[in-house]
């Protein structure tokens, strides 16, 4: 657990670095979009393809592929919830789409990897990237479409049968990425070492530069103008209490090994998307909302997780 934290750590670290080098005026506005562009269409798409084509093989994904039925229908029934819990606490019209992807998505890679190797080590890596993959798929489709749906233009778009706009956002270069790769794995198709490693250098520019473009957005938003409000209080509690619990409830009804489901639990129970304040930022929707909502999850997770660790080991 102490190496989970490190890495938790390291993250407040990273956006720390952001907001401190915008104060030196290292960063600006200008270099955050910059960051932004790198980040989705160039470093997301080699993270996804690599994480897919190294971690899994066609016979690997066929044989566990079976396993997605409980992330995918938690995933589905916590959408749906996000809607009925939108409309009762009336959550702020122009960040319904945001709220409802933060509400529904987590962290699967950036901090559940790591969380889950530190608790279950090696042998929970395949369930690890199975909820990754659903995750990714359900984030880059309709997640990614929620948040488009919050810029104006982009619903008038939508309410005129315009759906040109809408593909292209949901057809990122990050899902298109990850697509590629797990048609690679299906089709047996070799990544060699030297692109595996071209692709890792571009790759791993993705969680600090994710990290510093937050860091920019705190920084021109204001520390004091993030407050604990009633719309964030409502991500944070699907995140760490609806999410996983319609998992375990799941669980009680799908038979899958006792590993598989600890290790679903803690996916459905991670932070927010380190994407989604960049992705705010490039579809105008509520930047602020999304940084702030992010910075809360991924602090308050530091004391909620050994809660969790309690109650499912």
């Amino acid at each position: 657990m102490i190496s989970a934290y490190i890495n938790i750590l390291f993250i407040f670290v990273l956006m720390f670095i952001g907001y401190f080098l915008t104060y030196k005026q290292w960063f600006s506005n200008q270099i955050g979009d910059a960051f932004s562009k790198l980040v989705l269409q160039i470093a997301l798409p080699c993270n996804m393809f690599l994480t897919i084509t190294k971690n899994f093989s066609r016979s690997e994904f066929l044989q566990l592929v079976g396993g997605t039925v409980i992330p995918l229908l938690s995933m589905l029934l916590t959408f749906a919830i996000s809607f009925a819990y939108r409309r009762i606490f009336q959550i702020t019209p122009a960040r319904k789409g945001i709220f409802t992807t933060m509400f529904t998505c987590s962290n699967t890679i950036f901090i559940g990897l790591p969380i889950n190797l530190a608790i279950f080590g090696e042998q929970a890596v395949p369930y690890v990237l199975l909820y990754y993959i659903v995750n990714t798929t359900l984030f880059w489709t309709l997640g990614i479409y929620f948040i488009a749906s919050d810029n104006p233009q982009i619903e008038q778009a939508k309410v005129s049968f315009h759906l040109v706009p809408i593909l292209k956002k949901i057809f990122s270069p990050a899902l298109m990425g990850f697509l590629i790769g797990l048609c690679a794995v299906l089709l047996n198709i070799n990544v060699s070492d030297s692109i595996a490693t071209f692709f890792s250098y571009l790759a791993n520019l993705t969680t600090p530069l994710s990290m510093f473009v937050i860091g920019i957005i705190v920084y021109n938003v204001g520390i004091k103008n993030l407050p604990l409000n009633k719309d964030i209080i409502g991500v944070i509690i699907g995140r760490y209490i609806i999410s996983p619990l319609i998992v375990w409830l799941l669980g009680q009804w799908i038979s899958v090994p006792p590993l598989m489901l600890s290790v679903f639990i803690i996916q459905a129970a991670m932070p927010v998307q380190n994407s989604v304040p960049i992705l705010a930022r490039s579809y105008d929707a509520d930047q602020q909302f999304a940084a702030s909502s992010l910075g809360y999850s991924v602090l308050l997770y530091l004391a909620y997780i050994p809660l969790l660790l309690k109650l499912i080991l």
